[in-house]
C-alpha cells in the first residue's frame, strides 16, 4: 500500500467519524447510560460473547475499528478496552497458529499480497519489532497476524508486543466509541488527537525506512555492485 493509499485511508476514517458527530448534532442518538444498562443487564456473557465476536472478526480482513467504536458505545470506556484487547489477543494469537498451520502461499493469498512488504517490517522477529507494527494503525492488523506466523518470533513476544502495541489506538478508538455521544466532551478530541499522532508518525517512520532502504541499495553503477556480480 503507497503513501497516497494510507493518507485516503486516514482521510475516510476521519470523514466518517465527521460524519456520525454531525449526525449525533443534527438527529440526536439514543441515550448512553439507556443503552449501556441495556447490554450490561444481559448478564455476563454480553461482554464475552461480544469479545469472542471480535476474536472471530479478527482473523478476517473485516474492519475491526467499527466494532471497537461500538465496543465503547456499549461497555464504556474501561470495560470496552478490556474486552477489545482481550478479543484482539484471542484473535491475534489464533491467526499466528493458523498462518503457521497454512503456508505461506496461503498467507499471500489471504493477506492481500501485503506479505512482502510486511516481511521486512517484522524481520527482527523481535518485541520491539511487533510493538512498532502495532502501534501504527495504518498496518493491517490481520495481516500482521499471519505474516507473524511465518517467522521465527516467540510466542511470548508477540503476545507481549500485541498487548502492549494495540492499547494506545484500541484506547482511542474505544473513548471515541464511549463519548461519540458527547460530540464536545474533551476526552473524544484527545482520543482524536492520539489517532491522528500515531498514524502520521507511523507514515513519516515508514516513509524513513523506505528512504534508507533505497540508501543502502547497490545502484548499477557502483563498481561493488559490478564487481558482485
Amino acid at each position: 500500500m503507497t503513501v497516497r493509499a494510507r493518507l485516503l485511508r486516514v482521510a475516510g476514517l476521519v470523514a466518517l467519524l465527521a460524519l456520525v458527530v454531525a449526525a449525533a448534532l443534527v438527529v440526536g442518538v439514543p441515550d448512553a447510560q439507556r443503552l449501556r444498562s441495556g447490554v450490561l443487564g444481559l448478564g455476563w456473557w454480553a461482554p464475552v460473547a461480544f469479545s469472542a465476536l471480535y476474536a472471530v472478526v479478527s482473523l478476517s480482513p473485516l474492519p475491526k475499528t467499527v466494532f471497537t467504536l461500538a465496543a465503547g458505545a456499549l461497555f464504556g470506556l474501561v470495560a470496552g478496552v478490556v474486552i477489545v484487547v482481550t478479543g484482539a489477543m484471542l484473535g491475534a494469537v489464533a491467526a499466528l497458529h493458523l498462518g503457521r498451520l497454512l503456508g505461506r502461499d496461503t498467507v499471500r493469498w489471504l493477506t492481500g499480497g501485503r506479505l512482502d512488504r510486511l516481511d521486512s517490517l517484522l524481520a527482527g522477529h523481535g518485541l520491539r519489532t511487533i510493538i512498532v507494527a502495532r502501534l501504527i494503525p495504518v498496518v493491517p492488523f490481520t495481516a500482521v497476524n499471519y505474516l507473524a506466523g511465518l517467522t521465527a518470533v516467540r510466542l511470548r513476544d508477540f503476545i507481549a508486543g500485541t498487548a502492549v502495541g494495540i492499547l494506545p489506538a484500541t484506547t482511542a478508538y474505544v473513548t471515541v466509541g464511549a463519548y461519540g455521544w458527547q460530540p464536545g466532551a474533551w476526552p473524544m478530541w484527545a482520543a482524536l488527537a492520539t489517532l491522528l499522532v500515531l498514524t502520521v508518525g507511523g507514515l513519516l517512520a515508514e516513509r524513513r525506512r523506505r528512504r534508507r532502504s533505497k540508501a543502502t541499495e547497490p545502484k548499477a553503477t557502483d563498481p561493488a555492485a559490478v564487481d558482485a556480480s
